[in-house]
């Protein structure tokens, strides 16, 4: 059975000891089919059960979940039975890989394999085998979803529930050099009762990602890592025409990824005439506001390590001292990206590096050839701790003398007052190119309690008029920001309600002069997640805006400068994901700076078998000004087609009245080998002209690549 190993005790007390599972021998003998029939299993440490987190904190889960580790030289192998008393109606509807598994009953792995308690690889399996990826970001506040890793999982079901086993090649990992032990943490989700189960500090203030709640994975194996080098070779084709009575463009390129390890802890990367052809295409989104929408990073290359360049705490999208997307986009074209070098991984004792330089070739007009470059080093401090700094050189337009560089400093516990969680982080930046006016100087500090039944946040950040880094990301120079934030969720053990989210957050923005330029209070009277996982919600949010300058928020309705205040209302109902047809619709209304603005929004998926999956988009803002009226629509919708795990065809279509074009993304994916994967992506495009729908551009790109590991 797991073992219990004492905890050691920081501010009132420490309730949760660290729990143990021995990992075992055998994992070479394991044929990969979900149900754990091997001798090596049955021989083994295993995890008795699970206990319940919610609805019933510390109580016996609804069915029992056993969890084994079996370790080899070259891959660790986890294997899960997840007992069920009403099998028929477990919830998995998705084989997706890489999809969300939040809708269906799941398990989910946290591997810290630095045992740093700051950061750590997540993996889960749902009951058809789908799986889901991603690295530990923000300290165990969030996770990146877009980093993929080689690994495998197959599941089976069962008369008495379901069984999983996941194996993750070491190779697909960096860890610590000479440890035995790892932390680690299982948790299992039945959706149907809305109920999670955990292992390691099964308590509602922790979260499952939070390496520094994990228990611990002993035994461990000397892991051998061969050679260290992968190699990646890529043949993409394809042939695309950009417009109509424009000719047909043939194209063949090779590509080439390469990574050697240096020792179990440091990876080298290098790219040479990258491509992401796989790459899905950004939804459309609506923007009535003066500032720029932020759009997350997608692309394989620039995802590897890349929770070790998170920077700051509190910094949201407000301020990105690196965004990896000004990178081989440039207004929303590619650029090509000649080559690239990455190193990442951890130096010594608890210091984390990551170093990225590129050279982007020139595109005609857009931007010419240049070199690009950022570095990010980190070190633990104390026990949960981190102080760190960044720089970035170069400029996308090729501008000179551009660079930028800043330093941050965040204590977290998940000790304070025995258990419960608390941050404060510090950071300041400052940054130069050639032309650059103003103050290009930026700082921010914010204290953190993100805790159950309180979650409770101050933020400040000052950023300098000049503060717009070549390589970041800065929607909002010349400001003194301050948010202040409060949520108090009670659970009042009602027959229907599970727990109310009562909820305040004031924004409050001024110019460097300290003269107001807006704010914002957003308060939730009524926000209730019912014990069904159903949820309603009412706010009313009091806005304000001082503008300076007219802008315009929709095509050819200018706002005037000048002081406004107005309050906006929103409804809003969620059907909880474990019923077939699932959602979220909202309806904002209300005043908007000299008229009103209605906002409808839908966001439904209907999922009638593990096969298909359809979801539904939209949006629409219904403006009524004195300076004019306008409608906007944007329109999305994805069928999925899941023939298995390894085999999914994804159809995205979207329609905006603003562009008037219709466009659509289509993509095979094919995991034929654990190490390789082909890719079918057709994109077709319609524009509205005058005569109608007419054809405005078309790309089919077939993509296959192949990982050799040595």
């Amino acid at each position: 059975m797991a073992l219990s190993l004492p905890a050691i005790a920081v501010g009132q007390s420490t309730p949760h000891p660290v729990p143990a599972l021995r990992a075992g021998p055998g994992a070479a003998n394991v044929r990969l089919d979900g149900r754990l029939d091997e001798p090596g299993w049955r021989s083994t440490d295993s995890i008795a059960d699970l206990t319940q987190v919610e609805p019933v904190e510390g109580a016996r889960p609804t069915g029992r979940t056993t969890v084994r580790v079996l370790a080899s030289a070259d891959a660790i192998v986890v294997g899960i039975v997840a007992y069920d008393p009403e099998p028929a109606r477990i919830v998995s509807y998705t084989k997706v890989s890489d999809g969300s598994l939040e809708r269906d009953d799941h398990i989910r792995l946290l591997l810290d394999t630095f045992r740093d308690g700051r950061s750590g690889y997540v993996f889960a399996v749902n009951p058809a085998g789908a799986r889901y990826d991603a690295l530990v970001s923000n300290r165990g506040e969030s996770e990146n979803a877009s980093w993929d890793a080689v690994w495998e999982a197959a599941a089976a079901r069962t008369a008495r529930g379901w069984s999983v086993e996941i194996r993750i090649p070491v190779r697909s990992l960096a860890f610590g050099r000479g440890l035995d032990r790892w932390g680690f943490n299982i948790e299992r989700r039945i959706q149907r009762l809305q109920e999670t189960s955990r292992w390691a500090t099964p308590t509602r203030d922790a979260r499952v990602i939070q390496s520094s709640r994990a228990g611990l994975l002993t035994d461990l194996p000397h892991f051998d890592l061969g050679v260290g080098l992968t190699l990646r070779p890529t043949l993409t084709g394809g042939a695309r025409q950009a417009g109509p009575g424009l000719p047909v463009e043939e194209t063949v390129e090779p590509s080439l990824d390469a990574s050697q390890r240096l020792g179990p802890n440091l990876l080298a990367s290098l790219t040479v005439n990258t491509d992401f052809a796989e790459t899905e295409v950004d939804a459309r989104r609506t923007n009535l506001t003066r500032f720029p929408l932020f759009f997350p990073e997608k692309r394989t290359f620039f995802l590897e390590g890349t929770d070790i360049f998170d920077f700051g705490l509190g910094l949201g999208s407000d301020v990105l001292p690196f965004f990896s997307r000004r990178i081989g986009l440039v207004a929303g074209q590619e650029v090509p990206l000649t080559i690239g070098g990455k190193l990442s991984g951890r130096l010594g004792s608890g210091t984390s590096l990551g170093a990225l330089a590129v050279r982007t070739g020139g595109a005609d007009s857009l931007a010419p050839a240049t070199t690009l470059a950022a570095v990010r080093v980190r070190q633990d401090v104390l026990r949960e701790s981190s102080v760190g700094a960044m720089a970035t050189v170069g400029d996308p337009l090729g501008g000179s003398d551009s660079w930028l560089a800043g330093a941050d400093f965040t204590f977290q516990t998940s000790r304070l007052r025995g258990d419960k969680n608390f941050l404060v982080g510090v950071w300041g930046l400052a940054m130069d190119r050639a032309g650059a006016v103003g103050d290009g100087t930026a700082a921010g500090v914010k204290v953190d309690y993100p805790n159950d039944l309180w979650d409770v946040a101050v933020t400040y950040r000052r950023v300098g008029d000049g503060f717009d880094p070549s390589l970041g990301f800065v929607p909002r120079p010349g400001v003194h920001a301050l948010s202040v934030g409060a949520t108090y969720a009670p659970r009042p053990g009602w027959r229907l309600v599970r727990q109310m989210f009562h909820e305040f957050r004031f924004t409050g923005v001024t110019d460097l002069t300290g003269t107001w330029e807006s704010y914002r209070v957003f308060t939730a009277p009524l926000n209730w997640r019912l014990e069904s996982g159903d949820r309603f919600e009412f706010n009313v949010v009091p806005e304000g805006e001082r503008l300076a300058a007219p802008f315009e928020v929709a095509a050819g309705v200018e706002i005037p400068a000048g002081t406004y205040h107005h309050t906006r209302w929103r409804l809003e109902g969620e059907f909880a994901a474990k019923r077939p047809v699932s959602g979220q619709l909202t309806w904002w209304f209300g005043t908007f700076y000299t008229g009103s603005l209605h906002q409808l929004e839908a966001d439904v998926a209907w999922k009638p078998s593990g096969l298909i999956t359809v979801e539904l988009a939209a949006e629409r803002n219904v403006g009524r000004l004195p300076q004019g009226d306008f409608t906007t629509d944007v329109v999305g919708t994805r069928l999925r087609v899941n023939v298995s795990p390894d085999l999914q065809l994804a159809g995205f279509v979207q329609w905006d009245n603003e562009s008037r074009t219709l466009g659509s993304n289509t993509r095979i994916r094919w995991t034929f080998d654990p190490l390789g994967e082909a890719f079918v992506v057709y994109n077709h495009n319609l524009a509205d002209r005058a005569a109608g729908l007419g054809f405005d551009g078309n790309a089919l790109l077939v993509k296959v690549q192949y990982a050799l590991r040595l």
